[in-house]
């Protein structure tokens, strides 16, 4: 059975993570996706730890797992020869993903003004941190920024540590990505019924307040913000993660009446029960010292096995390396393999299922590996090729 995007070809501008991190996506899912980059300029997710190397290669295991499934054209976009190059191919593609701040790609001359006049059902899609518009379009920023000025960040942490740094990249992944993914699709369906391509305007800050669903509507319709440690899913309950003896870490989840009464039947204080319904701040703050106490009389080992049986929303906190070891995860086959010159490589698979077996992923290109292959077919001589990965 062919993958669900079988057919759909994207040429990706981007670097790093938002951008790549959405047509690695694609490709997972049977896109064919051409990776144009720099000659001359790695992207710096290569130099991301661990590392990985080989007689061929030094990279990143990062890059390896974000750029599989992927084919790799270097040029140097300053070229008239490069910029010839991609207007050529423009016309058998159907998706652009770029990464740049506004107006940059129409400076290159590769503009959706520019190409969508040689492919006008071209779906060009935009990832920026503020958007094409708007008063900071043209200011630098990361992932910390976007949450930052979303509110994201306000409530994210307590009030002894103020906000949080997150261990993933959000306003990157789930704001970018997730989204630019979710907009080229829709444009494909809407393609097919009206013959035109579009651009997309995918803006990381947009995207991160627009993940403030629940206690954002509050904030938004009654003008009432979340603040650090207030809400029931913030640290104003018990709703929490716990240190053992051993310093490791448990997470407590069961707010909800049954959960709650079996958890505190199974860590010895029934009694506290009543306790977790009384909304006031002074009773939930000591209940959670009562609770912290009670789990830093045991190790990690012995509140496994506490649990180990019970239904009530308590589980451990997990390294990655013990979580893709775990019965779930491999249940789920979450962890793929890819073979990188000659070398089996584990990787974090797809987490999209679909009613037939995942192939395994192709490793990550080299940069440049296929502009031979890419750029013959096109008509470009090996002179011209060469002239185009140079200044």
């Amino acid at each position: 059975m062919s993958s669900p995007l079988s057919g759909l070809k994207v040429l990706d501008f981007s670097t790093l993570l938002p951008g790549p991190f959405a047509s690695m996506m694609l490709a997972d899912m049977g896109a064919d996706v051409v990776k144009v980059e720099s000659p001359t300029r790695p992207d710096m997710l290569h130099g991301l730890a661990p590392g990985f190397k080989s007689d061929q290669r030094k990279t990143s295991y990062a890059n390896l797992t974000i750029n599989r499934n992927k084919r790799s054209l270097a040029l140097n976009l300053k070229q008239p020869e490069s910029l010839s190059a991609i207007k050529k191919l423009i016309a058998e593609y159907d998706i652009v993903i770029e990464q740049f701040r506004p107006e940059v790609m129409t400076k290159l001359g590769l503009g959706y003004e520019v190409l969508s006049q040689l492919n006008p059902k071209l779906i060009y899609c935009s990832i920026t941190g503020y958007g094409q518009t708007g008063p900071l379009k043209h200011k630098a920023g990361h992932d910390i920024n976007y949450l930052a000025l979303s509110g994201l960040a306000s409530y994210s942490g307590t009030k002894e540590s103020g906000p949080v740094l997150s261990g993933t990249q959000i306003a990157d992944i789930a704001g970018g990505s997730h989204h630019a993914v979710m907009a080229i699709l829709a444009a494909v369906i809407q393609r097919s019924t009206t013959g035109k391509g579009q651009h997309l305007d995918i803006s990381m800050t947009d995207a991160a307040f627009a993940l403030n669903a629940m206690f954002g509507a509050g904030a938004v319709g009654k003008g009432i913000s979340p603040s650090l440690g207030d809400t029931l899913l913030n640290g104003g309950c018990f709703y929490d993660y716990y240190q053992t003896l051993d310093n490791r870490y448990v997470s407590v989840g069961g707010l909800e009446p049954q959960f709650a009464k079996g958890f505190f039947a199974l860590i010895g204080h029934a009694d506290w029960f009543e306790r977790s319904l009384t909304p006031d701040p002074n009773t939930q703050a000591q209940l959670k010292r009562d609770i912290k106490h009670a789990f830093a009389q045991h190790s990690y080992q012995y509140w496994l096995e506490v649990f180990a049986d019970s239904d009530v929303c308590v589980e451990p906190v997990l390294t990655i390396e013990e979580a893709a070891d775990s019965e779930l995860i491999k249940a789920r086959n979450m962890v793929t393999e890819s073979v990188v010159d000659g070398v089996n490589v584990m990787q974090i698979a797809s987490p999209i299922k679909f009613g037939h077996e995942q192939e395994k992923p192709t490793s990550a290109p080299k940069c440049g590996e296929h502009n031979d292959s890419l750029l013959s077919g096109l008509g470009f001589s090996a002179e011209q090729i060469k002239s185009m990965t140079h200044g």
